[in-house]
């Protein structure tokens, strides 16, 4: 398959023009504020510093070394109560649905996600808003003398198996735990890194933990099979706790409800004691009708588009109903309108940019495809959809490409910066089998192939839309690419 390049008689998608509308469901509010010269570049060193520990995606099985750093700092994940979310998709909307909710009931909210699109920051978020500069670094100047203790210790270690220096997602829970103690915030929403036995946020118990649908996705850490990583998910699941379930696979769901009948916890689950019971396609989003743990919520307006978010909206309700009052208690209509019509999810079938329209995924796996086919088939009438698609090398790029095929015309196939993606040639290569050599174009640089997919969507006239995804970096460097970094 020979590569195809863009011919240069198109305009490129400039920044200036591209930031789209503030119709467009962007979120203003992270705005970077002018910051003194010599405290950025201190925050720029530390996330070097933070950036050159053991990558997120390779993590280390053992929660000793956070337990550690939180023993020896007086244990700043108790100041607070917790609600804790687990799941293979869905998870990040979800904790922002919650985290938007609880806000709106007047409630000081941490935040805590992963990954980030563009800083560091936007993973600690109090009030909803990326934690300032000033107060990271003030957070990180706490608990880098606990962090270096425990490196050292780890050092000297006889036990190979703790011969290891914490890792960059372990120092950055660390953080979260430490500036949330020291806001105060009322409560955490917390959203795992990966996983839920071993994950480094696992070292505080939510009295709510949310569990959204399970299916596989890395397999090298988590298990080869749905039964393997619902068993390591299942373990945020503490004594006490109220288990908010969403829809699942039978294998996963008896896993859960093991689980929940082993510690003693309250399982609520979706279809069962919750749920949608009716939508409706809408300008900018959808309508929803939820059944929650208490009541039954009516003509909700949810900004944001898919059947998917529909279920992590019902998820979200239930997992507010059951901290806030067990859920006996109803939530007030004014609360639950804004809290929902106020929520926003960045790199999540969002729309960065108008004429042509292009749109950012973060799907990386088969399960988180297939929903995002299926609300671009129920939300959006493009006369052409053009696939701007990068993957990274640890996913099942084939069942990806599957899956994508019946909604693209047509595919560009590219990489992001990130080291661990699959070379254009080759992603190109599997995407020709499914989609045949004529709907596919290789365009190694990112920038040049979001030009080139803005062009062919052109091709087909008034209609014709770029749909980006693979991966979160995919959305990430799409965004910014288009001037979007607000999340």
């Amino acid at each position: 398959m020979s590569d195809q390049f863009f011919d240069g008689n198109e305009l490129p998608l400039s920044p200036a023009a591209a930031v789209p509308a503030e119709a467009d469901g962007a979120d203003r509010s992270a705005e970077r504020e002018p910051v003194d010269p010599a405290l950025l570049a201190r925050y720029d060193q530390v996330v070097e510093e933070i950036l050159g520990r053991t990558p997120e995606h390779m993590p280390e099985p053992t929660l000793h070394r956070v337990a550690r750093v939180m023993e020896l700092m007086g244990d700043p994940q108790r100041a607070f109560p917790m609600v804790h979310l687990t799941g293979t998709n869905g998870k990040t909307s979800t904790t922002r649905m919650i985290e938007r909710i609880l806000r709106e009931t007047g409630l000081r909210t941490g935040r805590f996600t992963s990954p980030h699109l563009h800083d560091m920051r936007e993973r600690i978020s109090l009030d909803g808003e990326p934690i300032g500069i000033e107060a990271f670094l003030a957070a990180y100047d706490d608990v880098l003398p606990f962090v270096q203790m425990v490196d050292a210790e780890s050092m000297a270690d006889e036990d190979p198996q703790r011969h290891v220096r914490m890792t960059y997602f372990e120092v950055v829970v660390c953080l979260a735990f430490a500036a949330f103690a020291d806001a105060p915030v009322d409560v955490a929403v917390v959203e795992v890194g990966l996983g839920g036995v071993w994950d480094a946020t696992s070292v505080a118990d939510g009295t709510v933990a949310v569990v959204t649908p399970i299916s596989i996705d890395h397999t090298r850490l988590l298990g080869s099979t749905v039964e393997e990583i619902a068993t390591e998910k299942a373990g945020i699941i503490k004594p006490g706790a109220v288990a908010v379930v969403g829809v699942q696979e039978p294998e996963a769901m008896e896993i859960l409800v093991a689980r929940c009948d082993e510690v003693s916890a309250t399982l609520k689950a979706e279809g069962v004691s919750f749920g949608v019971l009716a939508r409706e396609v809408g300008v900018g989003g959808q309508q929803i009708s939820l059944r929650g743990l208490a009541a039954d919520y009516p003509d909700l307006f949810l900004p944001l588009f898919g059947e998917h978010q529909a279920h992590n909206a019902a998820i979200a309700v239930a997992a507010v109903e059951a901290f806030l009052g067990g859920g006996e208690q109803p939530l007030t209509g004014d609360v639950l309108h804004a809290g929902l019509a106020g929520v926003t999810s960045p790199g999540r079938l969002e729309i960065v940019r108008r004429s042509p329209t292009v749109i950012v995924d973060a799907a990386h796996n088969p399960a988180g495809v297939q929903a995002l086919v299926e609300a671009v088939r129920e939300s959006f009438t493009f006369t052409r959809l053009v696939g701007v698609l990068a993957v990274l090398e640890d996913k099942d790029a084939e069942h990806m490409v599957q899956a994508l095929e019946p909604v693209l015309d047509h595919v560009v196939v590219s990489r992001t910066t990130s080291p661990r993606a699959i070379r254009p040639a080759r992603l190109g290569q599997l995407v020709a089998e499914y989609f045949g050599e004529d709907r596919v174009t290789v365009v190694p640089d990112l920038p040049d192939a979001l030009d080139v997919a803005a062009a062919l969507a052109d091709e087909g006239g008034v209609g014709g839309a770029v749909l980006a995804t693979g991966s979160v970096t995919t959305a990430a460097e799409v965004r910014q690419l288009l001037g979007v970094t607000t999340t």
